[in-house]
């Protein structure tokens, strides 16, 4: 008995290539997932950027607005005001109550926008928030107060929106005789 059996070739090499082509295809799929995780995360930061810029755009252009609008706004109170002072030459106290009512509304609707005025009579000049026209010589009140106000000033926040046009209280001695009274 001739007991010759020939062993079968070993088939190693075409698992071993089987296996190398798939754990290459394996490779190649995970760069792939992980270039396109990329490429997601990527758009995700870039949309969340074109979100905030575009809310931005759209708040600025906004407060754009309501400035003008508030410009166009401030002549209106402006002769509301000079109307008052006037007042007495029209003898008519329902015409001076009318004028007044309607200027505390256009004056709630800027505190509304956050625009403030104040009372600055006979406080101290502020050359950020107040425009001076003239000087004038009070011995009777403090150098460099306000003594009158020609045209409101108003601000937002800290921010100045229009400056007060003022006289201001002058006291040096060499400017005395040169100011109007």
């Amino acid at each position: 008995m001739n007991t010759n059996h020939k062993a079968p070739p070993p088939a190693e090499p075409a698992v071993s290539a089987k296996a190398e082509a798939a754990t290459s295809e394996a490779d190649a799929l995970i760069r792939d997932i992980a270039e396109q995780k990329d490429l997601h995360l990527r758009l995700a930061a870039d949309f969340e950027n074109f979100k905030r810029r575009s809310r931005l755009e759209t708040e600025t252009r906004a407060s754009a607005q309501k400035e003008s609008f508030i410009h166009e706004l401030l002549p209106v109170i402006d002769n509301l005001e000079r109307a008052l002072a006037a007042g007495g030459a029209w003898d008519s106290a329902q015409f001076h109550q009318g004028v007044e009512m309607t200027l505390k509304q256009l004056q709630q609707l800027l505190r509304q926008h956050g625009i403030e005025s104040e009372e600055i009579i006979g406080k101290p000049f502020n050359p950020h928030l107040h425009e001076a026209l003239s000087q004038r010589h009070d011995p009777t009140q403090a150098d460099h107060t306000i003594l009158e106000m020609f045209q409101r000033g108003y601000r937002r926040g800290a921010k100045v929106f229009r400056p007060a046009k003022v006289v201001v209280n002058d006291l040096s001695p060499s400017n005395q005789g040169s100011h109007a009274r």
